[in-house]
């Protein structure tokens, strides 16, 4: 089963949504200024973002292809996720969206770089910025890890995409980094009052993404468990 325009689109969304969620959005500020100092060219800044953002995304198939590769290479397995993959996503969009309002608290354990080595890495060029993002993408928060785990991976298992649909995930994590590093190469001063203006925006955003994917697991869970639906 391939996927369609609307996963594209829902994917691509979640990625972007990523991005400027807050501690994500923290840690892609501080990575693009960091490294943009180390080059002092606006245009340059912006590559490097690019490059920065490419890391995320191959990180981002890395985990995807281990999980939905090793899921679907073993056969009882892949059969039923065949079978039940619409029962078992309403109750992970659901719980998702729990977690991405704030409702259900989601722990994880912090990791921590070493300083030295993600200075050295700021001054390696454009492979040290894919360096770092990969790195940092592996760094999830609360939010990153509800979003990706709760529902990218469901739905490129469902039509087992192992690469494109995480690739879109990456592209859409990468559209905002991408206009950070523009703002800041060329317009500092309006970078402040972007990002406060963005922070409120993201609250917004990430409330109208968490009650949706509420109510679609609701639907989900309604419609192939409880089956009190034919719509």
């Amino acid at each position: 089963m391939e996927a369609g325009l609307p996963q594209i689109l829902t994917v691509i969304w979640l990625g972007i949504l990523t991005s400027i969620s807050p501690c994500p959005l923290a840690t892609n500020i501080v990575a693009t200024t960091y490294i943009g100092k180390q080059i002092g060219s606006g245009f340059a800044t912006v590559l490097s973002a690019a490059a920065y953002t490419i890391g995320r995304t191959i990180a981002y198939v890395v985990i995807s292809i281990l999980i939905i590769y090793g899921l679907i290479s073993i056969p009882g397995v892949s059969n039923f996720l065949q079978q039940h993959m619409n029962q078992l996503l309403g109750p992970v969009l659901l719980i998702t969206g729990l977690f991405i309002l704030d409702l259900v608290p989601l722990r994880l354990p912090n990791v921590g770089y070493n300083t030295g080595m993600l200075q050295k890495l700021g001054n390696s060029g454009f492979l040290g910025a894919v360096v770092l993002g990969f790195l940092f993408a592996l760094s999830f928060c609360p939010v990153s890890a509800a979003l990706f785990f709760g529902s990218v991976i469901p739905v490129a298992l469902k039509f087992q995409s192992r690469i494109f649909l995480p690739v879109c995930y990456g592209i859409g994590t990468a559209l905002p980094v991408i206009g950070f590093a523009v703002i800041i190469a060329y317009s500092t001063r309006f970078a402040g009052i972007f990002f406060n203006k963005l922070s409120v925006a993201e609250r917004w955003l990430r409330r109208i993404t968490g009650a949706l994917f509420v109510l679609v697991g609701l639907y989900f869970s309604l419609k192939y468990i409880f089956r009190v639906i034919n719509f």
